[in-house]
C-alpha cells in the first residue's frame, strides 16, 4: 500500500552512531545459516524448464532469506565478497490486454460451448461416457495457451523478476569467522554478520509496509570500513534505462517487451563518513563508517474491478517513475530509525498476536536451521523447530499479502526467473486457496484482503466465462488466473487438469470465511454478499437437473485426477459449501428469501456422498477408485477439509470412509499435498496421524530455508502446514469451538495463545499431560458460544469484549470466569 503524496526532500538524513553487532537473533524465532552462499547463481537468467522444472539456482531456492511487504519482495543471499539480492514487485507480470495482440485478442479466449451441454448430458444418459468426455475435451477448453512457446503474442503471461542487485564489498572469505545469515521472524528483518581481521561487519535488511521502502544497512564496529559498489542486473526481457539521481542515487526504469508494462525503482545511498558517488550505472561508496541504501519500486499496473474489455490499457495506472519518487521522498524525510521503528511496530502488531509453545521443558537446539532440519529428518525430535516452521508460515503470509496489493501467488511473491513453474500464477484448484487457510484461524484476517480484491477483479470477466460455457448467471473462474482478470479454461484438452468450473465457487467460499471469522456485517453487506450470491447463482445454473429430480455436476472432473464424470464428488462438495454460505449470508442480511429457498431445494436434491466397495468415500459417480492410487490430490475429501459437510462428530460413517481414502493414498506426497493431508487428518481428530503428516512435511517437503517444495519451491505447503497445526489445536468449522481436537501424544505440554475461532472469538489454550488445562476466550462480537472438548460440551451467551475462562472438571466443562 503506497502513499503518493509528494514532499520536498531535505538533504539531511541523520544517522545514529554505529553500534557493535547487536544481540544474536538466534535467541528469538530465527532461521539462520552459518556459511555464506557462493556467487554461482549471479546473473543467471533461466526460463522454467517445464512445469516441473527444478530451479537451477539451488542456493536461491533453498538457502536464501525472503523478506517482503506484500508489494516488494527480496531474497538475501548473503555472500561476503558481493551481496546478491533478487528483487520482485508482485504486479510485474507479462501478458494481459496490452500485449501486441490488443484487447480484442486478449479477451477472445472463451469458446461458446454452452449448447454442447445438452449433447454431453444425453451421452451420459445413454451410458456413453467416452462420447461425453470427447465432447468435453473438444469444447470446454479455451483459446489461450499456457506456455509462451505455444502462442504469440503470449496473452496469459507470467510473473517475472525485476532483476538483481549486487553490492560488492571489497572483502573476501579469507580469515572470515563467526558468519551468520539470519531471518528474524520476531522483527521481519534479515541480518548478515561476520568477523574479519578484527572487524565485526553487519548488514541489516527490512521492507516496510507502512512506508513502502526497502532499507539495507551496511555497518562495522570500526570506522571507514565500508567500500561498496552497487550495481543492477535488469530483467533481460525489458528495455531498461539507468540514470543517476543526484550525487547519491540511481533510478532504474524499464518496459517489459511482452506488454509494455512500465516498472521503476530508485536507490539512495546515505553514508556516515567517506564518500558516495553516483557514476554511470553504479553507486560507489568509499571509506564510509556506515551506509544505508533505500530502495523504492513500483509498476504501472492498476487493479480494476470493472475492466473495459475494449481498452488495452484497462489495467494501466500511474507512472512508476513518479510513484517511486514520492515514496522515496517520504522515506528520506523520516530517516532510517523512524523507518525501522515504523516497520517493526506495523509487523509485530500482526505477528505477535499468536504464540505457540510445545513441551516448554524440553531443551531446544542452537544449531543452524538446516542442521536441525537434517537431524529432524533422522528422527531427532525438535519442538522448537516445529514452532519455528509454524510461525514461518504466518511470517510468509504477512510478508506476501497485505491490503492494497495482489494476493500471494504460487511462490508467495519471491521469484528469480523470467518465467517459472506454472507461470508462478494463481492456481485456483487448491493452491491460492491453501495460501489463505491460516489467515482467519491464526489471527491474520487483514491479510485476506488481497484475495478478496483479487476475487472482485475476476467477477466481470468471470461472468463472460459462465455465459459462454454454461449459459449461467453469475461468475466463475478456471484452473489458472493472472492479474489481468483471466477466468477462462486454457487450450489444453487434458480435462483432468484444465476443466475446473468450480474454481470460482471455491474462491467465493473464502469470502464467507472472512466474514465468519470477523463477523463484519458491513463487509458482508457492502462487498461480500454479492460475490457469494452471484457465485451461488452460477453453481445452481451449472448443475444438471436430471429427470429424476436430482442435481448433479455434468460434466465434471476431480482436479488433476481421473476422467470426465457426470458427478465428481469434489464438485458436489464445493456446491454444498457455496450454497450453505449463500443461505447463511442471505439469512444474516435478511435478503433474497425466494432465492434462498431455491438454494435449499438444490441442496436437498444434490446427489449425496457415496461409499464404495472398499469402504472408501467415492471420488467419482462410479466406484472406480483404486486402493493403490497414491495421487497427490485428495479432492473428494473437500467436504472434510476445507469444507464442513463431513465430520467425525456429525457424519461418523462418512468420516470413516474419508479415513480409508487417506489410508489408501498414504502419508507421502509433494509438499503441499502433505500439508492438505495434515489438515484432513486433523479434521478426523487423529492427532498422532496428523503429527505424522506434519513430520513428513518437514522431513520430505521442506527446503533448508524452510520453504515448501513440490518440487520445485511452491509456497502453499508452508501455509497448509501452519493451518494444519492450528487445526490440531483448535477447530470451529462445525458451529462450535473444539479445543485440542487432534492433540498428538508427542506434544505432552503446551500453550497456544491468540488463535481465532469462527464467530470472532480469540482463543488461548494450555494443556498438561495431553489434557486440557485451561482455555481463555475473548468474545469480540458478542455472539453465542458453544465449546467442546472431547465429548464434553458447554454453551453460553457472550458479551462483546468480555473474557471467559473454561476448565475441564471430570465429565464437565466449567466456565469459571
Amino acid at each position: 500500500m503506497k502513499n503518493f503524496c509528494v514532499f520536498l526532500v531535505s538533504a539531511l538524513f541523520l544517522l545514529p552512531t554505529v553500534q557493535a553487532v547487536e544481540t544474536d537473533y538466534r535467541q528469538g524465532l530465527s532461521i539462520w545459516f552459518d556459511t555464506p552462499n557462493s556467487l554461482t547463481g549471479q546473473a543467471v537468467w533461466l526460463r522454467s524448464n517445464g512445469n516441473r522444472g527444478a530451479n537451477l539456482d539451488r542456493e536461491w531456492e533453498s538457502r536464501s532469506l525472503p523478506i517482503g511487504n506484500g508489494s516488494l519482495g527480496a531474497n538475501i543471499l548473503g555472500s561476503v565478497a558481493a551481496e546478491r539480492i533478487t528483487l520482485n514487485e508482485k504486479t510485474l507480470w507479462r501478458g494481459g490486454p496490452n500485449t501486441s495482440g490488443g484487447a480484442d485478442y486478449y479477451w477472445n479466449v472463451n469458446k461458446q460451448s454452452a449448447p454442447i451441454l445438452k449433447e454431453i448430458r444425453q451421452a451420459f444418459t445413454e451410458g456413453n461416457g467416452e462420447k461425453a468426455a470427447q465432447l468435453t475435451r473438444k469444447n470446454f477448453n479455451g483459446l489461450a495457451a499456457y506456455e509462451e512457446k505455444d502462442e504469440h503474442p503470449f496473452r496469459f503471461g507470467s510473473f517475472t523478476t525485476m532483476g538483481e542487485l549486487y553490492i560488492e564489498t571489497d572483502l573476501s572469505e579469507l580469515r572470515m569467522k563467526n558468519y551468520r545469515r539470519i531471518l528474524s521472524l520476531d522483527s521481519a528483518m534479515a541480518v548478515v554478520q561476520f568477523d574479519k581481521e578484527g572487524v565485526q561487519y553487519r548488514r541489516k535488511y527490512f521492507i516496510s509496509y507502512p512506508d513502502s521502502v526497502m532499507a539495507m544497512e551496511f555497518s562495522a564496529d570500526k570506522a571507514g570500513k565500508q567500500n561498496l559498489v552497487l550495481s543492477y542486473a535488469p530483467n533481460p526481457e525489458a528495455q531498461s534505462n539507468i540514470r543517476t539521481d543526484g550525487t547519491d542515487g540511481l533510478v532504474y526504469t524499464g518496459v517489459l517487451n511482452n506488454n509494455g508494462m512500465k516498472f521503476a525503482f530508485r536507490i539512495k545511498a546515505i553514508a556516515k563518513g567517506g564518500t558516495v558517488i553516483a557514476q554511470n550505472d553504479r553507486l560507489i561508496v568509499k571509506g564510509a563508517d556506515r551506509v544505508v541504501f533505500l530502495l523504492t519500486a513500483d509498476t504501472d499496473y492498476k487493479m480494476n474491478f470493472n475492466p473495459d474489455f475494449k481498452n488495452p490499457k484497462t489495467y494501466v495506472g500511474d507512472d512508476p517513475e513518479l510513484t517511486t519518487q514520492s515514496m522515496m521522498n517520504q522515506a528520506l524525510l523520516k530517516g532510517y530509525e523512524t523507518l525501522a521503528n515504523n516497520h517493526k511496530a506495523d509487523y509485530t502488531a500482526l505477528f505477535n498476536r499468536v504464540k505457540l509453545t510445545l513441551n516448554p521443558d524440553v531443551t531446544g537446539s542452537d544449531l543452524p536451521t538446516y542442521q536441525r532440519l537434517a537431524n529432524y529428518r533422522k528422527g531427532q525430535p525438535d519442538f522448537r523447530l516445529e514452532e519455528l516452521y509454524y510461525q514461518f508460515g504466518r511470517y510468509l503470509l504477512i510478508a506476501s499479502s497485505r491490503p492494497g496489493n495482489l494476493p500471494a501467488n504460487l511462490q508467495g511473491m519471491w521469484h528469480n526467473n523470467l518465467d517459472g513453474p506454472w507461470r508462478v500464477d494463481y492456481h485456483n484448484n487448491i493452491n491460492i486457496q491453501m495460501n489463505y487457510w491460516p489467515a482467519g484461524p491464526t489471527n491474520l484476517s487483514e491479510c485476506t484482503w488481497p484475495l478478496i480484491d483479487f476475487i472482485r477483479g475476476l467477477v466481470k470477466p468471470g461472468e463472460k466465462t459462465a455465459q459462454a460455457y454454461f449459459a449461467a448467471r453469475g461468475w466463475t473462474a478456471s484452473i489458472s488466473a493472472n492479474i489481468f482478470g483471466f477466468t477462462s479454461p486454457l487450450s489444453s484438452e487434458i480435462m483432468a487438469w484444465n476443466f475446473n468450473p468450480m474454481a470460482g465457487p471455491w474462491l467465493a467460499t473464502h469470502i464467507w470465511e472472512y466474514y465468519d471469522y470477523t463477523r463484519d456485517r458491513n463487509f458482508l453487506k457492502e462487498v461480500g454478499y454479492d460475490l457469494i450470491k452471484s457465485s451461488a447463482q452460477f453453481t445452481v445454473d451449472y448443475l444438471w437437473h436430471k429427470p429424476d429430480g436430482t442435481y448433479t455436476a455434468a460434466p465434471s472432473t476431480s482436479p488433476e485426477h481421473g476422467p470426465v464424470d457426470e458427478g465428481a464428488t469434489f464438485v458436489h462438495a464445493v456446491v454444498r459449501e457455496i450454497l450453505l454460505d449463500a443461505i447463511e449470508a442471505s439469512k444474516v442480511l435478511g435478503v433474497d428469501s425466494r432465492e434462498r429457498k431455491h438454494w435449499q431445494e438444490v441442496l436437498a436434491h444434490l446427489v449425496p456422498y457415496k461409499i464404495g466397495r472398499y469402504g472408501q468415500l467415492l471420488e467419482w459417480s462410479k466406484d472406480i477408485d483404486d486402493p493403490n492410487d497414491k495421487h497427490r490430490h485428495v479432492n473428494h475429501l473437500f467436504g472434510l477439509h476445507p469444507g464442513r459437510t463431513l465430520s467425525p462428530v456429525t457424519t461418523p460413517e462418512l468420516a470413516k470412509a474419508a479415513r480409508i481414502v487417506l489410508e489408501h493414498r498414504g502419508d507421502g506426497a509433494t509438499g503441499w499435498s502433505m500439508g492438505w493431508k495434515l489438515n484432513q487428518w486433523a479434521r478426523l481428530q487423529d492427532g498422532n496421524h496428523a503429527y505424522t503428516l506434519f513430520g513428513n512435511l518437514l522431513k520430505n517437503g521442506t527446503l533448508d530455508n524452510l520453504w515448501d517444495t513440490h518440487a520445485p519451491f511452491q509456497i502453499d505447503g508452508n501455509f497448509g502446514g501452519t493451518a494444519g497445526v492450528t487445526e490440531m489445536l483448535l477447530q470451529s468449522h462445525m458451529g462450535f469451538i473444539q479445543l485440542l481436537p487432534a492433540l498428538p501424544d508427542a506434544w505432552k505440554d503446551g500453550l497456544v495463545s491468540g488463535l481465532c475461532a469462527k464467530g470472532n472469538f480469540e482463543v488461548s489454550i494450555s494443556w498438561k499431560n495431553n489434557r486440557l488445562d485451561e482455555a481463555i476466550l475473548v468474545s469480540k462480537a458478542g455472539t453465542p458460544c458453544t465449546v467442546r472438548y472431547g465429548d464434553k460440551t458447554l454453551s453460553f451467551k457472550t458479551i462483546k469484549g468480555k473474557v471467559y475462562k473454561i476448565k475441564a472438571d471430570g465429565d464437565k466443562l466449567m466456565q469459571i470466569q
